[in-house]
């Protein structure tokens, strides 16, 4: 780890950083984003990406001296994230999508500033490491996202929804990448300084929109998923789903092991899909 750090400040030192274009996507970000953007300051370019926010987050941006840059969604395809990349001038190949709270490591840094170099892979899964209830969980199932690629050789899946969204960002959509891909052994943590209040929040607006796009591609069966999406998609319409969920992320994957934090997290999460499946059948009926 010190010889790491050393290295990093050394290039730090001479202003030889890292050629990756990392982008932030906020609103209303003011407790978490300090944590991220402190461990941002080795790569060559920083750009957040604001929804329009009334809290401090522009102030916040400015104090670090990255770039700022304004989204008000129409309501229409594209996303923020997808906006991006075809809206604004990147200056690297290589580009690193952030959540703000998504907290780098210096291992990671390390890790992913030898990865481009001479590589075939043209984007890489990235792992995280969640934090809960103000713990480290080392157990559970372990959150993964396809969050790092090359400029021009893709980008996150459309989905038809301009009459039924209200998410501006791409949450679960996945990015779809030309050519192999690879991946990044060591963690990002994540770890929300918003508390349960917004976690409930937010996951209730996730779960309202994964309801109706599970209605929508009844109509529309052309698209591609990952396993992961595969298998939700195939329980989805039994009352299993909740169960299975979390027997999976307690039993198999040893949540138990994280004490009560695990636990809540495994029970939040299966209500999660419960909310998915009732709201399912709700919305059939109207």
């Amino acid at each position: 780890m010190a010889t790491q750090l050393s290295s990093l400040k050394k290039e730090k030192s001479m202003d030889n950083k890292i050629p990756i274009s990392v982008i932030v996507s906020v609103k209303n970000e003011e407790l978490n984003l300090p944590s991220c953007l402190e461990k941002l300051k080795y790569f060559s370019e920083v750009i957040v990406v604001d929804s329009m926010s009334k809290d401090k987050t522009p102030e916040i941006v400015k104090s670090y001296n990255f770039k700022l840059v304004q989204f008000n969604w129409d309501g229409k395809f594209p996303k923020k994230r997808n906006w991006t990349l075809r809206n604004v001038v990147l200056k690297n190949d290589w580009v690193l999508f952030l959540d703000a709270d998504e907290i780098l490591t210096d291992r990671f840094i390390d890790e992913i500033s030898k990865a481009i170099v001479d590589t075939p892979h043209n984007s890489f899964w990235l792992n995280y490491n969640n934090h809960f209830m103000g713990k480290q969980l080392k157990f559970g199932d372990k959150m993964r996202k396809l969050a790092f690629f090359k400029k021009g050789y893709g980008e996150y899946e459309k989905i038809e929804e301009d009459s039924w969204s209200n998410l501006d960002m791409e949450i679960h959509e996945h990015p779809v990448i030309e050519g192999s891909t690879g991946n990044i052994k060591n963690e990002i943590i994540h770890d929300d300084y918003k508390g349960l209040e917004h976690y409930i929040a937010k996951h209730n607006a996730y779960s309202s929109w994964e309801a109706k796009r599970f209605l929508s591609l009844q109509e529309n069966s052309g698209e591609k998923f990952t396993m992961r999406q595969k298998v939700k998609y195939s329980l989805i319409n039994t009352d299993l789903l909740p169960f299975i969920y979390f027997f999976y992320s307690y039993f198999i994957k040893l949540g138990i092991f994280d004490g009560k934090s695990g636990y809540y997290l495994a029970k939040y999460k299966s209500n999660y899909f419960l909310q998915i499946q009732t709201k399912i059948k709700e919305l059939k009926t109207k």
